[in-house]
Protein backbone atom coordinates (compact mmCIF):
# COMPACT_ATOMS: atom_id res chain seq x y z
CA UNK A 1 0.00 0.00 0.00
CA UNK A 2 1.44 3.28 -1.40
CA UNK A 3 1.84 6.79 1.01
CA UNK A 4 0.98 9.95 0.35
CA UNK A 5 4.27 12.18 0.81
CA UNK A 6 4.25 15.86 0.58
CA UNK A 7 7.78 18.02 0.26
CA UNK A 8 7.78 21.38 0.79
CA UNK A 9 10.55 24.10 0.80
CA UNK A 10 9.32 26.30 3.02
CA UNK A 11 10.88 29.46 4.69
CA UNK A 12 10.76 30.00 8.39
CA UNK A 13 7.32 32.47 8.38
CA UNK A 14 5.48 29.66 7.03
CA UNK A 15 5.72 30.73 3.35
CA UNK A 16 5.34 28.26 0.62
CA UNK A 17 4.78 30.26 -2.63
CA UNK A 18 7.12 30.76 -5.04
CA UNK A 19 10.18 29.34 -3.73
CA UNK A 20 12.17 30.02 -6.98
CA UNK A 21 12.24 33.69 -5.61
CA UNK A 22 14.35 32.68 -2.33
CA UNK A 23 14.90 28.97 -2.08
CA UNK A 24 18.32 28.50 -4.66
CA UNK A 25 21.08 30.18 -2.43
CA UNK A 26 20.20 27.26 0.03
CA UNK A 27 20.23 24.48 -2.30
CA UNK A 28 23.45 21.98 -2.11
CA UNK A 29 24.47 18.37 -2.84
CA UNK A 30 22.54 17.56 0.80
CA UNK A 31 19.13 19.07 0.08
CA UNK A 32 19.85 17.49 -3.94
CA UNK A 33 20.31 14.16 -1.67
CA UNK A 34 17.00 14.40 -0.20
CA UNK A 35 14.87 15.44 -3.54
CA UNK A 36 16.76 12.94 -5.27
CA UNK A 37 15.28 9.92 -2.87
CA UNK A 38 11.74 11.35 -2.66
CA UNK A 39 11.66 11.02 -6.76
CA UNK A 40 13.50 7.27 -6.58
CA UNK A 41 10.89 6.37 -3.95
CA UNK A 42 7.85 8.10 -5.70
CA UNK A 43 5.84 5.56 -8.18
CA UNK A 44 3.51 8.28 -8.67
CA UNK A 45 2.74 11.94 -8.03
CA UNK A 46 -0.48 14.01 -6.76
CA UNK A 47 -0.69 17.34 -7.39
CA UNK A 48 -3.78 20.14 -7.40
CA UNK A 49 -4.98 22.06 -10.72
CA UNK A 50 -2.43 24.96 -10.16
CA UNK A 51 0.23 23.08 -9.71
CA UNK A 52 -0.61 20.95 -12.68
CA UNK A 53 -1.12 23.77 -15.03
CA UNK A 54 2.46 25.33 -13.99
CA UNK A 55 4.11 21.87 -14.28
CA UNK A 56 2.48 20.85 -17.07
CA UNK A 57 3.25 23.95 -18.84
CA UNK A 58 6.81 24.37 -18.07
CA UNK A 59 8.56 20.29 -17.69
CA UNK A 60 6.87 19.16 -21.33
CA UNK A 61 8.01 22.93 -22.84
CA UNK A 62 11.46 23.42 -21.16
CA UNK A 63 15.22 22.39 -22.60
CA UNK A 64 16.47 22.40 -19.10
CA UNK A 65 16.87 19.62 -16.98
CA UNK A 66 15.89 16.78 -19.44
CA UNK A 67 16.69 14.12 -17.03
CA UNK A 68 13.96 15.72 -14.73
CA UNK A 69 11.55 16.52 -17.48
CA UNK A 70 11.56 13.00 -18.86
CA UNK A 71 11.43 11.88 -15.10
CA UNK A 72 8.03 14.16 -14.60
CA UNK A 73 6.75 13.41 -18.20
CA UNK A 74 6.76 9.72 -17.54
CA UNK A 75 5.72 9.18 -14.26
CA UNK A 76 1.96 8.72 -13.48
CA UNK A 77 0.69 11.37 -12.32
CA UNK A 78 -2.75 12.44 -10.62
CA UNK A 79 -4.50 15.58 -10.48
CA UNK A 80 -7.48 16.55 -7.93
CA UNK A 81 -9.71 18.86 -9.18
CA UNK A 82 -13.62 18.77 -9.76
CA UNK A 83 -12.85 21.48 -12.18
CA UNK A 84 -11.10 19.34 -15.33
CA UNK A 85 -12.60 16.67 -17.46
CA UNK A 86 -9.09 15.65 -18.52
CA UNK A 87 -5.58 16.37 -18.26
CA UNK A 88 -3.27 16.48 -21.37
CA UNK A 89 0.04 15.62 -19.67
CA UNK A 90 1.32 12.29 -20.42
CA UNK A 91 0.25 9.64 -17.75
CA UNK A 92 -2.05 12.29 -15.73
CA UNK A 93 -5.06 11.16 -14.27
CA UNK A 94 -7.83 13.53 -12.80
CA UNK A 95 -9.15 12.67 -9.81
CA UNK A 96 -12.45 13.96 -8.88
CA UNK A 97 -16.19 13.14 -7.69
CA UNK A 98 -15.32 11.42 -4.18
CA UNK A 99 -11.95 12.45 -4.33
CA UNK A 100 -11.30 10.90 -0.52
CA UNK A 101 -12.42 7.22 -1.89
CA UNK A 102 -10.33 7.62 -5.12
CA UNK A 103 -7.58 8.39 -3.46
CA UNK A 104 -8.06 5.87 -0.89
CA UNK A 105 -8.43 3.29 -3.24
CA UNK A 106 -5.24 4.47 -5.06
CA UNK A 107 -3.20 4.41 -2.24
CA UNK A 108 -4.03 0.76 -1.83
CA UNK A 109 -3.42 -0.14 -5.78
CA UNK A 110 -0.35 1.35 -5.85
CA UNK A 111 3.32 0.35 -4.96
CA UNK A 112 5.70 2.82 -3.68
CA UNK A 113 5.21 6.31 -2.55
CA UNK A 114 2.91 8.80 -4.38
CA UNK A 115 4.75 12.00 -3.95
CA UNK A 116 3.78 15.51 -4.16
CA UNK A 117 5.53 18.60 -4.31
CA UNK A 118 3.96 21.72 -3.41
CA UNK A 119 -0.07 21.88 -3.69
CA UNK A 120 -0.53 23.41 -0.13
CA UNK A 121 -4.40 23.77 -0.83
CA UNK A 122 -4.37 19.97 -1.18
CA UNK A 123 -2.05 18.88 1.79
CA UNK A 124 -4.77 20.90 3.49
CA UNK A 125 -7.25 18.90 2.70
CA UNK A 126 -5.22 15.40 2.58
CA UNK A 127 -4.61 16.41 6.21
CA UNK A 128 -7.87 16.71 6.89
CA UNK A 129 -9.51 13.57 5.78
CA UNK A 130 -6.83 11.42 7.09
CA UNK A 131 -5.36 10.97 3.81
CA UNK A 132 -1.99 12.60 3.95
CA UNK A 133 0.93 9.96 5.82
CA UNK A 134 4.29 12.27 5.98
CA UNK A 135 4.39 15.53 5.54
CA UNK A 136 8.57 16.40 4.71
CA UNK A 137 9.31 20.21 4.92
CA UNK A 138 12.68 21.75 4.43
CA UNK A 139 12.57 25.09 6.59
CA UNK A 140 14.91 27.50 4.89
CA UNK A 141 16.11 30.00 7.49
CA UNK A 142 14.88 33.08 5.37
CA UNK A 143 11.98 35.16 6.42
CA UNK A 144 9.91 35.58 3.70
CA UNK A 145 7.57 38.31 5.24
CA UNK A 146 4.50 37.78 2.43
CA UNK A 147 3.11 34.99 0.26
CA UNK A 148 0.90 31.89 0.90
CA UNK A 149 1.68 29.72 4.16
CA UNK A 150 1.38 26.19 4.16
CA UNK A 151 -0.93 26.59 6.72
CA UNK A 152 -3.81 29.47 6.67
CA UNK A 153 -6.93 29.40 8.23
CA UNK A 154 -6.73 25.71 8.81
CA UNK A 155 -7.75 23.77 12.08
CA UNK A 156 -5.37 22.11 14.14
CA UNK A 157 -3.61 18.87 13.17
CA UNK A 158 -1.40 17.60 15.66
CA UNK A 159 2.23 16.06 13.91
CA UNK A 160 4.25 13.70 15.05
CA UNK A 161 8.43 14.99 14.30
CA UNK A 162 9.70 11.37 13.31
CA UNK A 163 13.01 12.72 11.91
CA UNK A 164 15.83 15.70 11.64
CA UNK A 165 18.45 17.10 10.05
CA UNK A 166 20.55 20.40 9.54
CA UNK A 167 22.36 20.82 6.64
CA UNK A 168 25.38 22.83 6.59
CA UNK A 169 23.16 25.95 4.74
CA UNK A 170 20.85 25.54 8.38
CA UNK A 171 18.18 24.55 6.38
CA UNK A 172 16.18 21.99 8.31
CA UNK A 173 15.06 18.98 7.08
CA UNK A 174 12.04 17.61 9.36
CA UNK A 175 9.59 14.85 8.70
CA UNK A 176 6.31 14.48 10.52
CA UNK A 177 3.75 12.22 10.48
CA UNK A 178 0.06 12.93 11.74
CA UNK A 179 -0.29 12.45 15.51
CA UNK A 180 -3.46 10.77 16.22
CA UNK A 181 -3.10 11.11 20.04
Amino acid sequence: MAKIISNFFISVDGVVESPDKWHFPYWNDEMGAVVEEGMRSAAAMLMGRRLYDEWAAYWTTTQDDQDVARAFNDMRKYVVSNTMEKADWNNTTVVNGDVAARLRDLKKRTDGDIQMSGSATTVRWLLANGLLDELNLLVHPIAVGRGQRLFEDTPTHPLKLVKSETFQTGVLNLTYVPDAG
